[in-house]
């Protein structure tokens, strides 16, 4: 019995040790997002813009999920509860940080949009709250984009156009993937007591064009999931491009 407990004893000042070099033998990611349209930073309200089928138009509300945020390399670093509604009203909310442990890393992924699984869980609360006004309903599940504004061209009451993306399983998934590649000479070092700092670019000019030209005048309005939602996700998958890797900072 005297055994057994030095053994054990001995157990658990050996995981304790393990336990604190895990929490100290790492550093810090800054994740930093611009949200482009034209030229340069998007502008809401007050700033005219040009669509890919020379459409003039103005934003007033730009919202989307990136969750499920992750660090590739020879191993992988996964964000602790990864969701965040980057919202263009709010500049609070185009950064967030999380901590990995030190090694290098040549590539960051995320999911543009809320996973399935969040999809089906019941209330929830901070950037999933249906409060947000970002939900539907528990079989519709979340809008993982979702833009409005107004255009001389648009056909419906107001001038308006809105596209809420969603969708979440079987045809109608509008969850993408996105992976972005550190460029060589700049890949993404975590060391102990550091911070990395990643800048990403979401360019909204891709939202109406890439593989399926979005004219404002043939749909104004896209609320539901289904194969117009399809269309504009196969777009607005290419929106993100890195920027920047700052090392040490």
């Amino acid at each position: 019995m005297q055994t057994r407990f030095y053994l054990l004893v001995f157990a658990i000042v050996l995981l304790s040790g393990c336990q604190k070099t895990l929490e100290t033998d790492s550093g810090n990611v800054a994740v930093k997002l611009t949200n482009m349209l034209g030229d340069g930073p998007i502008t809401l309200e007050s700033k005219t813009y040009i669509n890919a089928v020379a459409e003039p138009y103005t934003v007033s509300k730009l919202r989307y999920y990136i969750t499920n945020v992750r660090l590739i390399g020879t191993s992988s670093a996964a964000e602790a509860e990864s969701y965040h509604l980057i919202d263009a009203e709010k500049p609070e909310s185009l950064q967030f940080s999380f901590t990995a442990p030190s090694a290098t890393f040549n590539s960051i992924e995320f999911l543009l949009g809320v996973d399935s699984t969040r999809n089906v869980s019941g209330a929830q609360t901070g950037a999933l709250d249906p409060l947000n006004d970002m939900f539907w309903t528990w079989n519709s599940g979340y809008v993982m984009l979702k833009i409005e504004g107004n255009s001389p061209v648009s056909p419906v009451a107001g001038k308006k156009f809105e596209y809420h993306l969603g969708g979440f399983s079987g045809p109608n998934n509008v969850l993408k993937k996105i992976q972005l590649p550190f460029p060589a000479g700049k890949l993404a070092s975590i060391q102990k007591g550091k911070t990395c700092e990643i800048s990403i670019m979401a360019n909204l000019d891709k939202l109406w064009a890439g593989p399926n030209a979005l004219s404002i005048a043939a749909t104004p309005v896209c609320t539901t999931p289904g194969a117009q939602a399809l269309k504009i996700a196969d777009n607005y998958q290419h929106m993100f491009t890195l920027s920047d890797v700052v090392n040490n900072k």
